[in-house]
């Protein structure tokens, strides 16, 4: 796997009206960029929606979690495993986790933090104790504790990771061996254009209120706007392939599924009363063997606030990919796109050609996939 060899995912995507990710005071966030107002959707944001897709398609022990309730998770398998009443099930599933020195949150039982860990790496902690199960809970505190210390807990975390630790990373301050370097960064979405917040005032009806009753039973507002958004991610391989312990298999698996849970996936924010979820009108994956290349350059001048803000954004990135190639010379090792513009339709012929033009003739999205697996694992063989 060469050590420097990366897939950028470039998205422009449409949302209607929405509430996606919102910021303290309730609004859509936002950021200044270009001398403009445009709409944000945080990387936090868009990586928790593509992780719990990308969750969502995988077998269960195959899955990770980001929780603090690690004691709590442990604990319920030490007593399913074993048998074993709950309360001295957490006496062992505390001992063992003990051992890794993790800072205390202030609830009882909760670390201090989110830990990002795979369901079979905690499977694994858990068998350690099975067997001895019913030995250890007789024992008391300290003969627990001495016990414990001889278990390989640390180790457990630090090996087998889930595909959803290996791309996304692990970071735990206090506690640098249990650190996973991410393969996956994933750039803020903006929108393409200026933006301008807006408010729905709404009122809700007592459906119980009384005739003699007049008014509304609640009223509020919902900070929203609509925006045309440019998503970028890049995923490292050679990092992906070292978290992965060089399985190559598992590394195109990661990435196939990867590609594909980020250009589906969207945050959840307001859902039901937006009912925002569209499919993205671009998806380009471009790999390249220097550096990752975010493109947002395209849109430092914002696109006009007139008609056709999609196939205006989708040609400004094809003219800035291709003028980025051309002036730095550093031709793509392979590109793929999938979009929704054609060469039949007078309003799109023109973003069409441009499109062909930069990344190629287009093809449906399970062809990009199958593509761009075929194409690395053709620059695998040929290492």
């Amino acid at each position: 796997m060469a050590p420097h060899c990366f897939v950028d995912v470039h998205v422009v995507q449409t949302v209607p009206p929405a509430n996606l990710n919102r910021d303290d005071q309730g609004n859509p966030k936002e950021a200044v960029y270009g001398g403009v107002r445009r709409s944000r959707v945080s990387s936090q944001a868009w990586k928790r929606a593509t992780r719990l897709h990308f969750d969502a398609q995988a077998p269960e022990p195959e899955r990770a979690t980001r929780t603090k309730r690690i004691l709590g998770q442990l604990t319920e398998r030490i007593a399913r495993n074993t048998g074993l009443e709950t309360e001295p099930a957490t006496r062992i599933a505390t001992a063992v986790l003990a051992q890794l020195g993790l800072s205390q949150g202030k609830k009882a039982g909760d670390t201090a933090y989110l830990l990002f860990y795979g369901q079979a790496q905690l499977d694994d902690i858990a068998a350690l104790v099975t067997e001895r199960a019913a030995e250890l809970s007789t024992f008391d505190d300290k003969q627990l504790a001495e016990a414990a210390k001889e278990l390989p807990v640390t180790a457990a975390l630090q090996t087998g990771h889930p595909m959803g630790v290996a791309l996304f990373g692990r970071m735990v301050a206090d506690i640098p061996a249990l650190n996973v370097d991410a393969s996956v960064q994933v750039a803020h979405a903006l929108s393409t254009h200026e933006t301008q917040l807006e408010f729905d005032y709404f009122t809700a009806v007592d459906d119980e209120n009384e005739k003699e009753e007049t008014g509304a039973g609640h009223i509020d507002s919902i900070g929203f706007n609509s925006a045309t958004l440019y998503r970028y991610a890049t995923v490292g391989l050679g990092q992906l392939n070292a978290n992965l312990g060089g399985d190559t298999d598992a590394v195109l698996d990661a990435l196939d599924r990867f590609v594909d849970s980020f250009a589906r996936s969207a945050p959840t924010g307001y859902q039901n009363a937006f009912a925002h979820r569209t499919r993205p009108s671009l998806v380009a994956v471009v790999v390249r063997t220097d550096q990752p290349v975010n493109l947002v350059s395209a849109f430092e001048e914002p696109v006009p606030a007139e008609a056709g803000i999609q196939a205006v954004s989708a040609r400004r990135l094809a003219e800035e990919h291709a003028t980025a190639v051309r002036m730095w010379g550093d031709e793509p090792l392979h590109t793929a796109v999938t979009h929704t513009f054609t060469t039949g339709d007078s309003r799109t012929k023109d973003t069409a050609e441009v499109l062909t033009q930069a990344f190629g003739e287009p093809v449906a999205f399970p062809e990009l996939l199958s593509g761009l697996r075929a194409r690395l694992t053709q620059a695998m063989e040929a290492a």
